[in-house]
Formats: C-alpha cells, sequence, structure tokens
C-alpha cells in the first residue's frame, strides 16, 4: 500500500502530453536526487546498521535508474540539463519537525511519500503512454518505487512506535495531497 491520499490530476497528464522532453530530463534529476537522500540518511543515521544497509542499496538502484534515464534520453536526442526544480520535495521536506528522533521518522516518511507518488506516476505513464518503450521502461521502474515506499515506511519505525509513525505517515500524507492537488506550473514528475 503505498498510504497516498489523492491521485494524480489530470492537469499533470496535460502536462506530460505538452512538456514530455521536459518530464523525462526531470525524471533523471528525481533519481539523482533520490540518490542522494538516500546518502544522506546513510550519513546521518550511520549507528544503525540496517538504515546503512538498506540506503545502500536504494543508493545503487536509484543510480542504476538514473543510468537507465539518460540512456533513454540520449536515444531521444534529448539532452540532459539543468532545470528548475519544482516545488513538490522542497513543501514537503519544510513539512518535517526539526528535532530528533521526530526529525528522523519524517525524513523517513517524506522519502516514502516521494517514492509512493513516483510509483503511482510512473504507473499513470505506463497506462497513458502510447510509445511502447516508454510503457514497458516506466512499468520496470514500478516496483523498486514501491519496495523503497516499503522500506522507508519501515526504517521510520526504528525511531518510534509504529502507531506514531502511521499516525505521522497520515498527516503527512494528508499535506502531500493538498501540495498535489495545488500542482506546479512546472511540467515535473511531481507537479
Amino acid at each position: 500500500m503505498l498510504h497516498l491520499h489523492s491521485a494524480s490530476p489530470e492537469r499533470w497528464l496535460k502536462q506530460v502530453e505538452q512538456s514530455l522532453p521536459e518530464i523525462l530530463i526531470d525524471h533523471a534529476h528525481c533519481e539523482q536526487k533520490a540518490a542522494a537522500t538516500a546518502m544522506d540518511l546513510m550519513f546521518d543515521y550511520v549507528q544503525h546498521e540496517e538504515i546503512c544497509d538498506a540506503m545502500s542499496e536504494i543508493v545503487r538502484e536509484e543510480l542504476e535508474h538514473f543510468g537507465m534515464v539518460r540512456a533513454l534520453l540520449k536515444r531521444r536526442g534529448i539532452r540532459f540539463r539543468g532545470q528548475k526544480p519544482g516545488t513538490y520535495g522542497r513543501m514537503l521536506k519544510d513539512l518535517a519537525n526539526r528535532q530528533e528522533p521526530l526529525r528522523a521518522v519524517d525524513r523517513f516518511l517524506v522519502a516514502a511519500l516521494i517514492e509512493a507518488r513516483s510509483c503511482e506516476r510512473f504507473s499513470l505513464l505506463r497506462d497513458h503512454l502510447q510509445d511502447s518503450e516508454l510503457q514497458s521502461f516506466f512499468g520496470g521502474l514500478f516496483e523498486s518505487e514501491a519496495r523503497h515506499h516499503a522500506t522507508y515506511v519501515r526504517l521510520a519505525c526504528l525511531f518510534t512506535a509504529e502507531s506514531v509513525v502511521y499516525q505521522r505517515l497520515e498527516e503527512l500524507a494528508a499535506a502531500e495531497a493538498k501540495i498535489i492537488a495545488d500542482g506546479c506550473s512546472l511540467p515535473r514528475i511531481h507537479s
């Protein structure tokens, strides 16, 4: 279960139709950021062997996905370049508590929600796009995003009671749904 409180709006699929190259470039950036997030968590909570092991695996997978998206861009003649980031990630991260151990819980849950939304969006792209290469590509990423979501939720439970984690996940998921409903004018994976 992805713990999302909303489905992506039709507005987002219109952005995809109008700006697919921008969405694909952003996807590469998202994979980079996902690897960086896992690295940050591994460094910040290095005393937890379970976190180090799980984050090492996620870093490798996210970097592999980054390479896969870059290869896709090259095949399609789309130059990978910098982009202004969307507002989604920053708005979610701004919701995190500042004091440990709740800061750790929120950092893992924010990462979990980002993975969940990516999973949902990849499913939409797989089902919506009329391009067999992209259908296969996004369908292949779906499972790892769902697995990452579950891993982040599980690791959040290392810091406080499971009931507290799931209550906080519900609160953050409600806020995430509002962020998605408000949207972002930039065509991005999480706009």
